[in-house]
């Protein structure tokens, strides 16, 4: 008790020395106050950001790792062989890419393998030529480029108006892209004819509110169903029954890719609006009219197995040189909805267990997007984190520095009280207990300032993340003198030109309930979790939008973190207090004294 009576009775007659220690302790209690919000709301955006909301996933062939490997053995085998003109050997790498895609049973047994998947959907996209009495919606330009490639069988056109899905098994070009209804179809190096139209059936009314053409509404008409009762109805843009001078109830007939002689018909059973303008996203004269949204026909997967064009008939093609090869008929996008991260997670171990090769990736657009959004937030939190150590670095050196101090001017004070039969250790306590308190009260100072503070002036530092973050991509357009085109945006649409909120996205729910009550009743067709994309099969093309503004309060951890930080400083600085303490010879002080 002794103590504590003579440390309080210290604390009280020095104010001016423990005012300013309690105001150094409050200026670094306010900014660690602030850092550590910052921290925790970071920590909070990545681990709950997406936890409630929903995810889709897509399994794709990883082409580029698989052409890596292929690259390497050949050079090792090119390196051995003295004879080897050092070429890379195409055709055996072509043959070492070929039959990598899955199948639509492939797929479904993933999705059977795990109990975290809340629903698939999944999108065939095949090709279709024009008829004398069905033509694609074209300008001249582009009319004298398609009848010129049409002049020949349209089995050439294989050769030189297909595609390739990248990795993911996208489409750079977007004529038939694998990243129908927001996924990445993971072909794995199917090629595709081009076609005048794109032939593409839905699974279910979710895959079509997820339709790779972006948001639309129903005119006339209703969509499709999807038993064998409802084979060879279509629903075609307003554009295309415009052009053709037709309406809900008629027919049309259209030709197969590789066969004139092979023809179908289609009725017409609902007439849709393409939200946005098609006329941009052509990409000029060179490009397949079946890229164009206006010219994408949507049907049913039933309709497409029916007509011998879904992913699992094949079709035979020539190229050039009169070579026969045999492709899939259409381009198979599958796509895994999950209710939050956490499942996607789980999906992804599932499916590992479950067999599926290394050669292949599980990726999710929406996690992606949401994590790149985060940029600024993580930028914002590694500079918390540093302002941080070096307020704490700076403070304890200062605070160290004023008790040792203190201990010098009091050195008579401990000589007297070790000499009439006071402890050391018990002086020792006595500063440390001084030390605490106004500690203590300069931390309560300083966690009170910087609760108030920590929203607003994490907002603002966030801002400049953000904009500093902006004022980078401005920069790299500046070089160009334009909007940088991200890969495949179509028709040179800039890749901001489809802006969303990813904060907003990660929050938004796309259950086949609600879809399919859009569908049937003509209403807008809104794509899963806020994305849009270009034309039909056409790759994403929409900017990253960062997360803005955060709640960077205060709760009890922090407060915890605070009370941890305060009493670090105090045992360092009591730390130096007692080993002078110990020191001090009380004899030889009184002597000095005197």
């Amino acid at each position: 008790m002794f103590v504590v009576k003579n440390a309080w009775r210290n604390v009280i007659r020095n104010k001016g020395r423990n005012i300013l220690v309690a105001i150094i302790v409050a200026i670094i209690a306010a900014a660690a106050t602030i850092g550590l919000a910052i921290r925790q709301a970071a920590d909070n955006a990545r681990e709950t950001g997406l936890e409630n909301s929903t995810i889709t996933a897509q399994i794709s062939f990883d082409r580029s790792k698989a052409i890596s490997e292929i690259s390497s053995q050949t050079s090792d085998s090119s390196s051995s062989d003295s004879d080897s003109s050092g070429r890379p050997d195409f055709d055996a790498m072509r043959e070492s890419l070929e039959g990598k895609q899955l199948t639509l049973a492939d797929y479904e047994k993933y999705a059977k393998a795990s109990s975290a998947v809340k629903s698939t959907y999944y999108t065939q996209t095949s090709s279709v030529n024009e008829t004398d009495d069905f033509q694609p919606v074209e300008d001249s330009s582009s009319s004298a480029a398609t009848s010129s490639s049409d002049s020949d069988s349209s089995s050439t056109d294989t050769n030189s108006n297909t595609a390739q899905p990248n990795d993911g098994g996208q489409q750079p070009g977007g004529d038939m892209g694998g990243d129908q209804a927001g996924g990445r179809g993971g072909m794995g190096g199917m090629m595709q004819s081009s076609g005048d139209f794109s032939l593409i059936g839905f699974s279910s009314d979710e895959a079509v509110a997820n339709a790779a053409n972006g948001t639309f509404t129903m005119s006339s008409g209703e969509v499709f169903g999807y038993d064998s009762d409802s084979d060879g109805d279509v629903i075609i843009s307003k554009e295309l029954a415009d052009f053709n001078g037709l309406k809900v109830g008629d027919t049309f007939t259209v030709e197969n890719v590789s066969d004139e002689d092979t023809t179908y018909t289609l009725t017409i059973v609902g007439i849709y609006e393409n939200t946005s303008d098609s006329t941009g996203q052509m990409g000029g004269p060179m490009r397949s009219t079946s890229s164009d949204p206006a010219n994408a026909i949507y049907t049913s997967v039933s309709t497409l197995a029916k007509l011998g064009l879904d992913s699992d008939s094949t079709l035979e093609t020539t190229d050039s040189n009169g070579d026969t090869t045999e492709r899939a008929a259409a381009q198979l996008s599958y796509t895994y909805v999950f209710s939050g991260k956490d499942d996607y997670e789980t999906f992804v171990k599932d499916v590992a267990k479950a067999g599926l090769s290394d050669d292949y990736t599980v990726s999710s657009t929406d996690v992606e997007q949401y994590e790149s959004s985060l940029v600024p937030l993580d930028n914002l939190s590694q500079f918390a984190l540093t302002l941080l150590l070096i307020v704490l670095g700076v403070g304890a050196v200062v605070i160290v520095v004023i008790t040792l101090f203190n201990v010098r001017e009091r050195k008579y004070e401990v000589g007297v009280l070790t000499a009439i039969g006071v402890k050391k250790v018990k002086v020792a306590a006595q500063f440390t207990f001084e030390l605490l308190v106004v500690t203590m009260i300069g931390l309560a100072i300083g966690v009170a300032g910087g609760a108030a503070a920590s929203v607003p002036v994490s907002n603002q530092l966030l801002s400049a993340q953000v904009a500093q973050q902006e004022s980078q991509a401005s920069s790299q357009n500046a070089q160009f003198g334009r909007d940088m085109q991200g890969p495949g945006a179509p028709g040179g649409a800039s890749s901001n030109d489809s802006s969303s909120d990813s904060a907003d996205t990660s929050n938004s729910d796309s259950n086949s309930d609600g879809n399919t009550g859009n569908a049937a009743n003509g209403g807008a067709q809104t794509p899963a979790n806020g994305r849009q994309q270009g034309g039909p099969g056409g790759m994403m093309t929409r900017a990253v939008d960062y997360v803005s503004t955060v709640n960077a309060t205060v709760n009890l951890k922090v407060v915890g973190q605070l009370l941890l930080i305060g009493l670090g400083l105090t045992l360092v600085a009591a730390l130096v207090a007692v080993v002078f303490v110990m020191r001090y010879e009380p004899l030889q002080i009184l002597a000095d004294r005197s």
